[in-house]
């Protein structure tokens, strides 16, 4: 079993930066695809950008040229660096995984193991 833990989250005024962070546990990180995700109150969750094991990134359109995906496998961690914060971009923000050399893209239901998710609100 996989456990993540998000950090980082917090309020920050539009036009800011905030990193998130997501630890796993387990001695296999490196071979896990990992992918960041996002729910506002109200609607249905969805992507916002993955890394495979290999380091091939893809986002969603609305968050290209702005957010920037990487991992450091030595600590186990996946990181959402977050520019140019927009108040549209407010929800909670999840990591999750996929383990085995699979890749995870966009599909939530191609993920095992998610974390509890982090507050990210963008005041204007």
């Amino acid at each position: 079993q996989v456990q993540l833990v998000e950090s980082g989250g917090g309020l920050v005024q539009a036009g800011g930066s905030l990193r998130l962070s997501c630890a796993a546990s387990g001695r296999t990180f490196s071979s896990y695809s990992m992918g960041w995700f996002r729910q506002a109150p109200g609607k249905a969750r969805e992507f916002v950008a993955a890394i495979t094991w290999s380091g091939g990134s893809t986002y969603y359109d609305t968050v290209k040229g702005r957010f920037t995906i990487s991992r450091d496998n030595a600590k186990n961690t996946v990181y959402l660096q977050m520019n140019s914060l927009k108040p549209e971009d407010t929800a909670v923000y999840y990591c999750a995984a996929v383990r085995g050399y699979a890749s995870g893209g966009p599909s939530v239901s191609n993920y095992n193991y998610w974390g509890q998710g982090t507050q990210v609100t963008v005041s204007s």
